[in-house]
């Protein structure tokens, strides 16, 4: 059978091919502690798995409407701006299939063959395949420390040309837990509308972020008032990070009002509706009582990234940049003498812990990063940390 070109280009997903590895390792009889997947620990808070088995009595599960039930993008619209501080109407959310969703619509909605896309680099490799899957031509633009591994506006100002027709930020950012300012983001943002562009912004790890001086969670970039920004900015976010749904698939998009019916279409086609039992039961991640526990487990993770940012300064791994969000730390593994790839290899067949190379994640930090995802518990961690330290002693011979 004859592959598309589309398909043969897309890379492998380097943290699932280690999971494979770990699960025959694991078939083996070995302890195998998992740090390479960005799924939480937690599972669903208790109202929604309660709401979840009451949805099992026997009804009718039926589609909803392509964009979500009217309730579920009311709560979202209102979620975001008690928590996020950005006013939107309950006609712009697009709830999805999963953030993956979301971003296939709007990729679907806003890329043609051959526009050029900006991205940085490291970043989340889902969001280029995406891009690059409806004829994108993806710049991936180097970041350093210097700017927290995220794009800045003068990188934008210096990687745009007159090809480029928009940008994807993640704001914290998957591979680096780091998040770009609220000022820089809005600055992105109206520069490439300013210049008739558009932008993606990536929050799904918005509400795992660390609060402001006051106390308050991290602003969206659509608190904004700027028309610019709001007429030419996609947010998508989700379920799972946050909340802790990840298998339950549901995430979501804010839509620029002109894009809306366009999405309703794309929606119609490719996936006809969201999950209908796992919206229903989404309204309950809402409730007061859901709020504090997703507020509860945002600070045990920041206790267990305190945990492991000090583990590894024991051991003698570099972290160039301490993140402030999600449950990742992208750490240097260049004083090893291996590269990502070898140090990923040997940690899980020497120490049984589970990393993800940076080829993962773009070029520029590709051979001499790893990402570490602390969505694990805090015995899990405490052990991982242990075993690497002797596995890096060991190297040093």
């Amino acid at each position: 059978m004859q592959i598309s070109r589309r398909a043969q280009r897309v890379a492998p997903f380097y943290a699932m091919e280690f999971a494979k590895k770990a699960g025959e390792l694991e078939a083996q009889g070995h302890h195998v502690i998992r740090l390479n997947i960005g799924e939480p620990d937690f599972g669903a808070p208790p109202a929604f798995l309660e709401a979840a088995r009451e949805l099992t009595d026997g009804r009718p599960l039926t589609y909803t409407d392509a964009l979500g039930t009217p309730e579920l993008r009311a709560a979202i619209a209102e979620f975001y701006a008690a928590h996020f501080g950005a006013r939107v109407t309950p006609a712009q959310v697009a709830v999805t299939s999963g953030a993956s969703a979301a971003l296939l619509l709007a990729c679907a909605a806003l890329v043609d063959p051959g526009d050029g896309v900006l991205i940085g680099d490291p970043s989340y490799p889902c969001n280029r395949q995406f891009a690059e899957s409806f004829g994108a031509e993806v710049t991936l633009v180097p970041t350093t420390p210097a700017t927290r591994f995220q794009l800045s506006p003068a990188l934008v100002e210096e990687a745009w040309t007159d090809s480029i027709r928009g940008a994807i930020i993640a704001s914290p950012s998957n591979p680096t837990g780091t998040s770009a300012s609220l000022a820089d983001l809005v600055e992105m943002c109206r520069a490439i509308a300013g210049r008739g562009g558009w932008t993606i912004v990536d929050e799904i790890y918005l509400g795992l972020a660390d609060p402001g001086a006051d106390g308050h969670p991290p602003r969206s970039v659509l608190s904004t008032d700027d028309r610019g920004v709001h007429a030419n900015t996609v947010v998508i976010n989700s379920f799972s990070k946050y909340f802790g749904l990840t298998g339950w698939r549901l995430g979501w998009a804010i839509l620029p009002e002109d894009v809306v019916e366009v999405a309703e279409r794309l929606a119609q086609n490719f996936y006809v509706c969201p999950p209908t039992p796992a919206q229903l039961a989404a309204l309950a991640c809402f409730t007061p009582e859901s709020l504090a526990v997703s507020e509860d487990r945002r600070r045990e993770f920041a206790n267990r990234r305190r945990l492991v940012l000090d583990g590894l300064e024991r051991i003698g791994l570099r972290v160039p940049v301490e993140p402030d969000g999600a449950f990742y730390v992208y750490v240097d593994i260049s004083s090893t003498g291996l590269d990502s790839g070898q140090f990923c290899d040997r940690a899980l067949t020497e120490a049984h812990v589970v990393l993800t190379p940076g080829k993962d994640f773009g070029v520029d930090t590709a051979a001499d990063h790893v990402r570490l995802s602390y969505a694990a518990s805090t015995a899990d961690l405490e052990d991982a940390i242990d075993r690497l330290g002797t596995f890096v002693k060991e190297l040093a011979g």
